[in-house]
């Protein structure tokens, strides 16, 4: 059974999206757009998710050359994973 079938909060859903596009190192980083891109939601709700990810320490926040990037955390991976087991 896919994660979609498990009642989980939205940003959890989100960390595992986040997990799923390979935003999973600092050089793998994603820009708020492109992370809007790649989950289909609007950039208001991918920052609210940010934000709650960043505060768990499951995102980190990075700033390369000036734009601001996010990517999942080792704790963040671990916590994907532990959903498949």
């Amino acid at each position: 059974m896919g994660l979609r079938g498990y009642s989980m909060p939205d940003e959890i859903y989100f960390l595992c999206l986040l997990h799923n596009v390979g935003a999973t190192s600092s050089d793998r980083a994603l820009t708020l757009e492109e992370i809007s891109r790649w989950t289909v939601m609007e950039l208001d709700k991918v920052r609210e998710n940010l934000e709650k990810l960043i505060s768990t320490e499951y995102v980190q926040r990075i700033f390369e050359q000036g734009t601001e990037r996010f990517h999942v955390t080792t704790n963040g991976i671990r916590k994907v994973l532990s959903m498949y087991s």
